[in-house]
């Protein structure tokens, strides 16, 4: 009697617990415990496909249990794990990221955002838009072939090593072969598509874009070998943990070569851009290839690492805004950099120089050597090397001499008070004659005239402008001046004066006065200041030439 009624209190007691255990387990009461109940009731040792179609919505019966198996299904072939503790279990929760509004959560944002649940009432479900897309991701997920693989298989196929089907080993060997075949085929012909744009886009052939479009080709074909692995793998049905293990390092593989293409890309970028620079004058557009280099370069690397922390569950958004707040407080830190970055930057905008421009900055004299992210380099006359930051560099006045359409030239030569004026005339109009013949003088620009009484000379003002384009060149063209100029005065006779004290004796028993004896009526001094004209016109083949070879350099 005791033993009867001890039963059937135990057997009561029982189902309670049963009944209890399925009232908590399926529990639709926010998004954790939706997503918990639906794969839950899909495990080997819960499987309960009627309790876990309940989280479907809008449908009932058989065609609620096939849509909640293939999704199950789906998420496990695409390797989607869901880590419970980061799904939210607050009844009222609001998904701030999705286009809906309401109470709505994405489980997987970034990889399958077709996927959500949604709250309709007091409960929690799959939403209406998951459901009606089960069937076309789990055609996209599973190819026609999965089914026909799965029927066909011998029952020795299917034995088990390691958790592993035979079959499944078969397949993922083939897999290998087929990705092999295909890296090796479409190398060459996918670098022959390349070649062909690039000739077709810059009209060049050089050897280091060839050499850079060779590398570029393999990391594109292994982009595309991914590409099918991933559409082929789900077919195997590998197991949730082991496709989760595959997609992560296909994922990790393709953010990696994808940062490899974008870098060779500017690589690409940069090489034709260096080609178009040298055939430019400018100079300052060769020294921002390396700055454009290293600041896509920064960029590439920067995109490429968000994503990889992405892909390790890590929310895009905290971390650009982990990243904004350490530049700001890295900015913070360190604002003269900041400055002279800006700087460089209104450099590269304004132009206000060339490399090898001659300069006046400030106080600092010579030629830009280099323009830097921070600074700039000068080099003076006495090959000193002057550092000046970009931020003090584009805000002073900069004198760029570089630029200058032509170049003045200003002296005074001071010749003996005893010259005779006749003399002082015709070496006046040599002087003229010699600026007019000089292949690289303005003509219109230029005056020659006795213009002041010295302490110990008769000043004769030289003024001219030579039309030449740097510093060198112009050095060469005063050079040819003046030899041209010592040359006339050795022909007429007239002396360069210097400071000195002549003391002349007017009057001294058998002594005479002391007589230059200028000769000024050669009949021959028109002709051979003329030859020393035609002389000095004939450098300008060799001023023409060097000219084109600095053009050329540049």
């Amino acid at each position: 009697m005791y033993k009867k009624i001890f039963l059937i209190l135990l057997s009561i007691f029982s189902l309670g617990i049963s009944i209890a255990q399925n009232k908590t387990k399926v529990d639709l009461s926010n998004p954790n415990a939706t997503i918990y109940t639906h794969l839950y009731f899909l495990q080997q040792d819960s499987y309960q496909p009627e309790k876990a179609a309940k989280t479907m919505h809008g449908l009932q019966g058989k065609d609620a249990i096939k849509k909640a198996i293939q999704l199950k299904k789906i998420l496990d072939g695409k390797g989607l794990n869901v880590i419970f503790t980061k799904v939210p279990n607050n009844p009222k929760f609001s998904d701030t990221t999705a286009y809906k509004i309401g109470n709505h959560y994405i489980l997987f944002p970034n990889r399958m955002p077709e996927i959500s649940v949604e709250k309709y009432g007091d409960k929690w479900l799959y939403s209406k838009e998951t459901v009606n897309s089960i069937d076309r991701l789990y055609k996209e997920t599973f190819p026609w072939h999965t089914d026909w693989l799965q029927n066909n298989i011998p029952t020795y196929g299917k034995n088990k090593i390691f958790g592993i089907q035979l079959w499944q080993y078969l397949g993922l060997l083939g897999l290998l072969f087929f990705g092999l075949l295909f890296f090796y085929l479409f190398k060459r012909i996918l670098f022959f598509i390349l070649r062909k744009i690039q000739f077709l886009l810059t009209k060049n052939s050089s050897n280091r874009i060839t050499v850079t479009l060779r590398k570029l080709a393999r990391p594109l074909v292994l982009l595309l070998l991914i590409y099918f692995l991933k559409k082929l793998i789900p077919s195997l049905q590998l197991g949730l943990s082991i496709n989760t293990f595959l997609f992560l390092a296909f994922n990790i593989a393709q953010v990696v070569f994808w940062i490899y293409v974008f870098l060779k890309i500017v690589k690409v970028l940069m090489t034709i851009y260096k080609e178009h620079t040298k055939r430019t004058h400018a100079k300052l557009d060769d020294q921002l290839v390396p700055i454009l280099t290293h600041f896509l370069t920064g960029i590439v690397i920067f995109l490429g690492v968000l994503k990889l922390l992405t892909l390790f569950g890590i929310p895009a958004t905290s971390v650009i805004a982990g990243a904004s707040i350490g530049g700001l407080a890295l900015a913070l830190a360190s604002q003269d950099t900041v400055k002279n970055l800006i700087g460089t930057f209104m450099i590269f905008l304004d132009k206000p120089f060339h490399i090898g421009d001659w300069i006046e900055a400030g106080t600092v004299i010579g030629t830009v050597e280099e323009v830097g992210f921070r600074s700039s380099r000068i080099r003076a006359a006495d090959t000193s090397i002057f550092q000046i930051p970009n931020s003090t560099l584009s805000e002073i006045v900069v004198n760029n001499k570089g630029l200058r359409l032509y170049r003045r030239y200003n002296t005074e030569l001071g010749i003996r008070y005893d010259t005779p004026p006749e003399l002082i005339e015709l070496f006046i109009n040599g002087l003229r004659d010699l600026i007019s013949a000089h292949p690289h003088t303005k003509k219109d620009m230029s005056d020659v005239a006795f213009t002041n009484f010295g302490d110990s000379a008769l000043k004769i003002m030289v003024d001219l402008y030579f039309n030449v384009n740097d510093w060198s060149t112009e050095q060469k063209a005063k050079h040819n001046l003046h030899i041209a100029i010592v040359k006339l005065a050795k022909l007429l006779g007239v002396e360069f004066a210097f400071p000195s004290t002549t003391v002349m004796i007017e009057q001294f028993p058998e002594k005479k006065n002391f007589d230059l004896n200028y000769d000024i009526n050669k009949s021959n001094t028109n002709k051979e200041i003329q030859k020393i004209v035609s002389e000095l016109a004939n450098k300008k083949e060799d001023l023409t030439e060097k000219q084109n070879h600095i053009g050329e350099d540049d």
